[in-house]
């Protein structure tokens, strides 16, 4: 086994902060090998530099969820499959069953691809099927020793996002009032568990920068669970500050995307793209260290605010290959982590506390 990916040094990595690098498996989980099996995968994954894998819960053949809400031995089975590659899981994703949550009417055909057929054509089935699987995330999460996990908040209010037509008095105010009344069982199972909710602020969710966060925030009572899950690349995409945010929420923060973008407007395309393809917008997602985000700057604000989640790399470009784009991120990833500093850099200079002396300083 590689010295470099053993649990002694992601335990060290863990006691100096940021953990990493990681990866999300949703991108690369597809038909053909290596990345048809889990196995395989993790060997693939620990090749390329990782040490750790975001872990999706939508496809049973690579993680079983519901039988890793049930079972300590299943959990105990894919923990040590993984450890004989050197990798742990950072975390379970629920973001398509989050997603189908709450579904605006509008989005029903689109989203039932995301639910299993027996509960396509019944918006009601799927929110209830949506439910059951991220309250299991929770007791998976639970039996696997993680302390999160990773979902989208759903949208009924988003086909409204732009106040034209003028919005009718209530209707943003209602639609958080239901998005709340689903999620606060959920909530409180996570709660039971000791697991951190972390709702990724996403484009097409209701949860989509700081203020709709802040809303719903409030709309199921502060709720101590309820998390954030930082990905600066959609912030670009909608010219949000992605500095200041960190700022401003780094208390809520229990999550980290490590995604790049870039944002080129001309005079005939801006933040909302004029439909175009992902080549042609002026937001575009592009592969770690390519776009414009300026990551020495989020990881130093990562490591002040004493930041002790996982940086897990989330490859989205519209130009690189993802292999390349895997390899260059966990390298990219591994530059940028800072281990905090146990001592300050002045100590050399330090002087013993001596209370008269600092009362003579004064002329007391």
């Amino acid at each position: 086994m590689n010295s470099a990916h053993s649990p002694a040094s992601i335990t060290t990595q863990a006691k100096q902060g940021i953990r990493g690098p990681a990866i999300f498996l949703a991108q690369f989980i597809r038909g053909e090998a290596p990345f048809d099996q889990l196995d395989s995968l993790a060997q693939w994954a620990a090749e390329k530099g990782f040490v750790g894998v975001q872990m999706p819960t939508n496809h049973a053949h690579i993680f079983d969820l519901e039988l890793a809400a049930q079972s300590q031995t299943y959990c105990d089975e894919i923990t040590g499959k993984l450890a004989t590659h050197g990798i742990v899981i950072s975390e379970l994703s629920t973001h398509l069953q989050g997603q189908c949550l709450a579904v605006h009417p509008a989005y029903d055909a689109l989203f039932d691809n995301f639910a299993p057929s027996a509960v396509h054509g019944n918006s009601a089935a799927r929110t209830d099927w949506a439910a059951e699987q991220l309250k299991l995330a929770a007791r998976a999460s639970q039996r696997l020793n993680l302390n999160a996990s990773v979902t989208f908040s759903g949208a009924l209010a988003w086909p409204y996002m732009y106040p034209w037509p003028q919005r009718p008095a209530g209707l943003i105010e209602l639609a958080f009032q239901e998005l709340a009344k689903r999620w606060l069982p959920i909530l409180n199972v996570y709660q039971e568990h000791g697991i951190d909710l972390c709702f990724e602020i996403h484009p097409g969710e209701d949860l989509h920068d700081g203020l709709s966060f802040e809303r719903f925030l409030d709309a199921v009572h502060q709720h101590e669970r309820c998390h954030l899950l930082y990905d600066p690349s959609h912030f670009v995409l909608q010219q949000l500050d992605y500095l200041a945010f960190i700022d401003i929420y780094h208390e809520r923060l229990r999550m980290f995307h490590v995604k790049d973008a870039e944002f080129n407007p001309n005079g005939r395309c801006g933040v909302y793209g004029g439909y175009a393809n992902w080549l042609e917008r002026a937001g575009r997602f592009r592969s770690v260290g390519d776009g414009q985000i300026d990551f020495a700057a989020i990881f130093s604000k990562l490591a002040q605010y004493d930041y002790q989640g996982w940086a897990v790399l989330e490859w989205e470009c519209c130009l690189k290959d993802s292999e390349t784009g895997a390899r260059e991120g966990a390298e990219f990833i591994q530059r940028h982590i800072i281990p905090r500093s146990t001592r300050a850099f002045d100590d050399f200079a330090a002087s013993d506390t001596n209370t008269p002396v600092l009362r003579r300083l004064f002329g007391m």
